[in-house]
């Protein structure tokens, strides 16, 4: 129970200086991070983390796809048709790259690792942080093009690593009766095609109902909420239920929801959104408690690998992506930096161990994914705002004929 008393003593504290805290460099990762660790020095903290890693796994879950909805739910689906299509370039190039340069890195940094598990800690570290990744989206001051572009990269690649993920699990195990190829066209039909199918029921079938309710007047305004953060919930025991992603799912739902209901971003996300974060605080004051009792097992080499991840790791595949699309070196370095590893790697992370493959290479696998979040959570946060300033400044003087600000004239549609 001291464990609970402090997390939610902790959510008062920050809800009553949070407007204050808004304009600071310290962000709600950084701080429920740091809560986290300090709550390790309780003397019951050990024992009481007697909380299973199933149900850490759930609450990850939970604001992950919280997170993931509200975020969709602000995308403009026109901007998804305009082109070049950079959200695309990101998720395909961009993230193929970025598991086989990380893949490389984690093979030449720590060489204990097989190939198998050095993929696998690369497919745990490849996707981008929607939450860490906030300031950057809601921000105004970066041109609306860059900033839904990093939005939709962050909503689907969790959800694009999950079948590699598996597969270098299989691969790693030798666990596996059918070939590498049929393996993964199996989990990108189950988890990926089922995920884009269930979300879209959902999203499409109560954005209509939503709408439906608004027109006729049958839905008082403050239950509306109530029915929203019902749609990302049923996505995930939908997507349970059949074996699909629930971060795909969730993702589409929020993309979707918006064709019967177009003031979902508007009126009735904030409840959603909320209750998301509360989620996301959980697993960051969790995530800070088992930092605090394992730091001293962080090694320089796992050190070098967590700066590699942050830094080559992401900044060369997303420029290589981005060749072509006459964005300023100003933008792909933004949107390079700018590309957190947070919730989502954490998530990945407990699935990996949820499988029990217990590979030889298990404990550096989840030292390296723990170090390169820490340092993700503590230098993106510092980072984002004077990134945004220097970054504002920079688009600001291209001129408005210039790429990044393409569809700027819908910014006012895109709140």
């Amino acid at each position: 129970m001291m464990l609970i008393a402090a997390f939610v003593l902790v959510v008062f504290g920050y809800s009553l200086a949070s407007r204050r805290l808004e304009r600071s460099l310290l962000t709600a990762p950084m701080l429920f991070t740091a809560a986290g660790a300090a709550a390790a020095h309780l003397g019951s903290a050990g024992a009481e983390l007697a909380l299973e890693r199933s149900a850490f796994l759930v609450v990850a879950e939970l604001g992950l796809v919280m997170t993931l909805f509200c975020d969709a739910s602000r995308v403009r689906l026109s901007f998804l048709k305009s082109g070049p299509k950079l959200p695309l370039r990101l998720l395909s190039v961009g993230m193929l790259l970025t598991m086989l340069l990380g893949a490389v890195c984690a093979k030449a940094v720590l060489p204990q690792l097989s190939w198998p598990e050095a993929c696998i800690l690369a497919a745990i570290l490849a996707p981008t942080d929607a939450g860490l990744g906030q300031v950057i989206v809601n921000s105004r001051q970066v041109p609306l093009r860059i900033r839904q572009s990093l939005n939709v990269e962050a909503g689907l690649n969790d959800g694009l690593a999950v079948p590699f993920l598996l597969l270098f699990i299989a691969l790693a195990a030798q666990a596996s009766d059918a070939p590498a190829s049929s393996l993964l066209a199996r989990y990108l039909g189950e988890q990926l095609g089922l995920g884009v199918l269930v979300g879209g029921a959902i999203g499409g079938v109560g954005g209509w109902l939503l709408g439906l309710a608004q027109r006729k007047d049958w839905m008082a305004p403050a239950l509306a909420q109530l029915a929203v953060v019902a749609l990302p919930l049923l996505s995930v025991l939908a997507s349970e239920g059949v074996g699909a992603s629930m971060f795909i799912a969730a993702f589409v739902a929020g993309l979707l929801v918006q064709l019967g209901f177009r003031q979902v971003a508007r009126h009735s996300i904030e409840f959603a959104e909320d209750w998301g974060q509360l989620f996301d605080y959980a697993v960051f004051f969790l995530f800070g408690l088992v930092v605090a009792l394992e730091w001293r097992s962080f090694t320089p080499a796992l050190l070098a690998y967590a700066l590699l991840s942050l830094t080559l790791v992401r900044m060369l595949p997303v420029a290589l992506a981005l060749r072509g699309t006459r964005l300023s070196r100003a933008s792909v370095l933004f949107v390079g930096w700018f590309g957190p590893r947070g919730l989502a790697s954490i998530v990945l992370g407990l699935v990996y161990l949820e499988h029990e493959v217990c590979l030889p290479g298990e404990e550096t696998i989840r030292l390296a994914v723990m170090l390169t979040v820490l340092l993700s959570i503590v230098a993106h946060g510092l980072s984002a705002r004077p990134g945004i300033t220097a970054y504002a400044r920079r688009s600001a003087a291209l001129g408005p004929q210039a790429a990044e600000h393409a569809g700027a004239a819908t910014e006012a549609d895109a709140g």
